[in-house]
Order: C-alpha cells, then structure tokens, then sequence
C-alpha cells in the first residue's frame, strides 16, 4: 500500500485573504498587474506537522505563477510553482540572485538571513568560481572519508539511547546532535563554542516580528566569530574543512577574505539545519508509513532511492527561500514578468507537481529516481548535498537495523511540531522499540 499525505484532499484558503488590487507600478515605471489581476496574501506560517501548505496547493492549481505579498520587504512579488518554471527561473541567467542584495525584497523572515557576500547571492560567472574552490571539500571521495567517523558518531548516539531504554527522544539523542557534531568536526570547532553557535544560527531563522533585533543580532555575533576563526586558520592551516577552504585554489585564484568568512558561516548553518530537522522528519514519516517503513527494513539497499523519495515528498520548510530580480522583461508560462519584478520559487511546489511526477502526493519508495529540488536547483544547488546525504543514509539504516521495531510512544497527533521558524521538525519524537 502506497501512504498517502492526510491533508491532500481539501484545498482551502488558509494562510489569509485574497485581495484584489489595481495595477502597480514596477522600479522602472511599468505596469506589469493587470487591474483584474489577484494577489494573494502569503505568511507562508502553515505548521500543521508535515502536512502540505493548502495555500501553496491552491497556488498551484489556481495561479502556478502568482502575484503575492510578504509579511516582510517592500512591495510584492511573483512565486512561481510549477517545476518546469521554477527550473527555468533557477537556471536562467536573466533571473539574478545577485540584483538582490541591498533590496528590502519581499520575505518570511523580519531580516533577511542570507549575507550580501554569500555564494548565494551571486550569479555564474562568480558564483561559478566560488563553486568550484568550495565543491573541493565535497567531492565523493572526500565525503566517503568521512564515513568511519560519521558512522562512529552515530552509533555513539543511538548507544546512548539505547542504555537509557525506551521511550526515548529522539531529537534529544539524535537528531539535534549528529549533524552538528559531524559540521563541528569536520570545521574542527570546539566543543564548548557550539551550543552557542547553534542557538544563534537558530534565531536567525525565526519568522516572528518580535525577533527581529534577536536575529540582527545573532547573524553579527557569528560572522564576528568565524571571520577570528577563519583568520586564524587561514595563518595556521589545518587538516580541518576551513583550512581547506583557505587554500584551495583554482589556478590563481582563492578565497578572499569575506567569503571564506561567509562561506564558513554558511557551511555551519546549512550542514547542521537542514539534516537535523530532515532526520525528525524522515524518521517521523516512516513510522506513519509502516508499510513503506517495512519494505525499507525488508530490503536495506532501496535506502538510497528511497531517501531521495522521502526528500521528495516532505515539505521540509516553510514557504520559499532567496528570490531572484529580472534583470529584463521575460515571458514565463504565459505571464509577462517585468524588469526588476521580485520572482520566488518554491521548490516544496515543483516537488508535488504531477506534470513532473506521477502521483506527487503518494510517497512510494519504488519511484523511479528522477530528480528533485530538496537541495534546490542550477546554479545554486546545495554544495554540501552529498555529506547530507550520507549522514541520513548512516543514521536511518543504523536506527532500521539496530532498532526493528522502531514505532512512534506517542500517538501521532501528540507530537508537537515547530512553529516559530521557516523550519518544519517536531520538537520532540518519542519513540520506542
């Protein structure tokens, strides 16, 4: 039996109302709304576990490429839905992530948490050469050396859990530490510096107004951290990733010093983030799916594939990410979008979409591998993919294998999810064996 998501049947207009407006005037004078035109009115603050955002849904089937406002920035945008848009929008030159910077564009968070010196605020060429000095770290037989020591972590965590006995937590004993134990490591940071480090990289993702100053505050506080770090390592290289990162070089080219601080800071957020709360969110839907959860103990080596189907179909986040400015007029799906139009993409969109893939809201661990946007798309791809990738592969196929009967202590509906980031994870997981 193929699980289904609980929430795929009503679609109903939940993240607010619509609204419809005259047209507007764009940064270069034109008019690219029609009168008719509706804009919807997108928080994006949907957390009802990892059901999927019924605005998002009917986004797609009412206008795969809209008109919205933000809870935060200036003016309004497009968000693009559909998967074939969004993988023109991503690779398209014309689309820049670059005319971004120094722009209160519109946004879910009250300040914007990506850097002005980020590789994620750059286009090809530049990003290209950027890329290609950081994707040393992670090429595949760097990631594979790292396997024994990731492999070592994870039985540490789930010995540590098994002694204290079921139910247990498995945030707690897990998933709040694999991640950020093997990024620390591989970084070499010390091991009193990274509570600290990860309370701030959290404040900077949180959604509500009131944050703000907390945030601000936060992203300050680790750039000055790893810009000390970084010079230090740049002047006594290690065998650690920054100091790789120092060195590397591409002909004559290296790092500078802004980005290699920047980059450090990226690598922390974004190798502990995502795998932390995607590892909850996993193991969360597997044990909802126990047919799907037995075939994968049954047949241990469909785990690959089937990790790229359960990042497929887990609406991992909140909403969207970076936009992207239209440095000229461009025709998308039969919609004019202007010159300096703010344009969004959704990837957790382009994901269930059914021009893409069959059945998009069914998870099924025996889909055919076909790619998807989890890691985002063209030019701004996640770099560090592959080392997210063997970490939930070491610690899922641990927890099946050390743990057969791994079920959920709690019904389901007890388990409290997070609302106060663009993140989707529950706070706790109690599970037992």
């Amino acid at each position: 039996m193929i699980g289904r998501a609980r929430g795929d049947t009503p679609v109903v207009q939940a993240n607010g109302p619509l609204h419809r407006c005259g047209a507007a005037a764009h940064d270069d004078g034109s008019l690219g709304v029609e009168p008719s035109e509706t804009v919807f009115t997108c928080p994006f603050d949907f957390a009802d576990g990892l059901e999927f955002d019924p605005l998002l849904r009917q986004l797609m089937t009412e206008a795969p490429i809209a008109r919205i406002r933000m809870s935060y920035g200036q003016g309004e945008a497009w968000l693009v839905t559909r998967f074939e848009d969004v993988r023109v929008v991503t690779s398209d030159r014309r689309f820049s992530r670059a005319a971004v910077a120094g722009r209160d564009f519109p946004r879910m968070t009250p300040a914007p948490i990506v850097q002005d010196e980020s590789i994620n605020l750059l286009d090809p060429p530049e990003s290209s050469r950027l890329r290609r000095l950081v994707s040393q770290a992670f090429t595949a037989p760097k990631v594979d050396a790292m396997r024994p020591a990731t492999q070592r972590i994870v039985d540490e965590l789930i010995d540590g859990m098994a002694e204290q006995g079921p139910p247990a937590d498995l945030v707690k004993h897990l998933s709040s530490q694999l991640p950020l134990t093997t990024i620390c490591e591989v970084l070499e940071i010390p091991d009193a510096d990274r509570p600290e480090l990860r309370a701030r990289a959290v404040a900077m993702m949180n959604v509500g107004a009131t944050t703000r100053e907390a945030a601000v505050r936060a992203k300050a506080e680790l750039r000055a951290y790893f810009a000390d770090l970084t010079a230090r390592r740049r002047a006594e290289p290690g065998d650690d990733l920054i100091s790789s990162l120092a060195t590397a070089r591409d002909g004559d080219e290296v790092l500078g010093t802004d980005e290699l601080t920047v980059m450090a800071m990226v690598l922390l957020m974004t190798g502990h983030d995502t795998s932390t709360y995607q590892l909850s969110n996993i193991t969360y839907t597997l044990l909802t799916h126990p047919e799907q959860r037995e075939k994968l103990r049954a047949t241990p080596e469909l785990l690959p594939r089937a990790l790229e189907e359960l990042l497929r179909y887990i609406p991992f986040r909140k909403g969207v990410g970076i936009p992207r400015i239209a440095t000229e007029d461009v025709e998308l799906g039969g919609v004019t979008i202007r010159k300096n139009d703010t344009v969004h993409v959704s990837y957790l969109a382009a994901n269930r979409d059914p021009a893409r893939f069959e059945h998009p809201d069914e998870l099924d661990l025996d889909r055919p591998t076909a790619p998807h946007m989890t890691f985002g798309w063209g030019a701004h791809h996640c770099i560090g993919a592959p080392l997210a990738l063997m970490e939930l592969e070491l610690a899922i196929g641990t927890l099946l294998r050390r743990f057969p009967g791994l079920a959920l202590a709690v019904p389901a509906s007890e388990v409290r999810w997070n609302d106060e980031s663009i993140w989707r994870y529950p706070y706790e997981l109690p599970v037992t064996w």
